[in-house]
């Protein structure tokens, strides 16, 4: 099964661009217990390999992922925008049915797909934390892991997607673990946590038990000094982010 492209200049090996699959049903279908964090770390993995070392493509990913991954043979592409390129080649290779995908994903996954595609654009996704075990600031057995954060200076910010469509449950869950966050943010790091949640905008505000649903799991989290954002917010988020981290 193709997770991912690889695209590269003729002679140019800072202009490479890997981009895996952000849809990983299929691979679920196939292993329902694949290592799907551990695949998308080995997306940020390959991209650095192959912007150090100046070995040849194959022999790199050879050496570094064979027992891994399997790199097909490589191919010619003519192109006037590598942007434009990578996103046709996913398209034909790795996403052929990405539109109804898209259609179908909602919830959470939405959430998170568009934070990492912000936080990419900025150029700043391969920087970021990952999947950050709550458990290293709270207590053994904590299963919550926040989705990304980064720390310029002081401050710890984290960020984390959670859908309100339908219910208010996993905002219940991050209202509760913030103060323990908040807590061992402080004492492992001592650093002072900016905790912040990204849920999408409101949808039917004629709705009226909708609209209390989700106020009710903002104010649950704005309650626990957990900031709250909208998804129409993340691009201006990650400019933030690019600056703090001097890009």
């Amino acid at each position: 099964m193709n997770i991912g492209v690889l695209l590269r200049e003729a002679g140019r090996p800072e202009s490479t661009i890997v981009r895996f699959t952000r849809d990983w049903s299929r691979v679920r279908c196939m292993d329902p217990d694949a290592d799907i964090a551990t695949l998308e770390a080995l997306e940020s993995e390959v991209r650095r390999r192959l912007l150090e070392d100046d070995q040849p493509i194959l022999k790199t990913l050879d050496d570094s992922f064979s027992h891994l991954l399997q790199i097909a043979p490589l191919k010619g592409s003519l192109a006037e925008s590598m942007p434009a390129e990578i996103d046709l080649l996913m398209q034909l290779y790795v996403e052929p049915r990405k539109r109804q995908a898209a259609e179908r994903r909602g919830g959470r996954a939405a959430i998170h797909a568009r934070m990492r595609t912000e936080f990419e654009r900025a150029g700043v996704w391969d920087l970021l934390r990952k999947r950050i075990p709550a458990a290293t600031y709270t207590r053994p057995g904590d299963s919550l892991r926040i989705d990304c954060g980064y720390r310029p200076n002081g401050t710890l910010r984290m960020f984390h997607a959670v859908s309100l469509e339908g219910d208010s449950e996993l905002a219940k869950v991050l209202a509760f673990s913030a103060p323990a966050l908040i807590a061992g943010v402080k004492k492992i790091e001592n650093a002072e946590l900016e905790l912040t949640a990204i849920v999408e905008p409101i949808k039917d505000r004629q709705d009226e038990e909708r609209l209390e649903q989700y106020a009710f799991a903002k104010e649950s989290m704005e309650a626990q000094s957990i900031r709250v954002m909208t998804t129409s917010d993340l691009e201006r988020v990650a400019e933030t982010t690019r600056r703090e981290l001097r890009l």
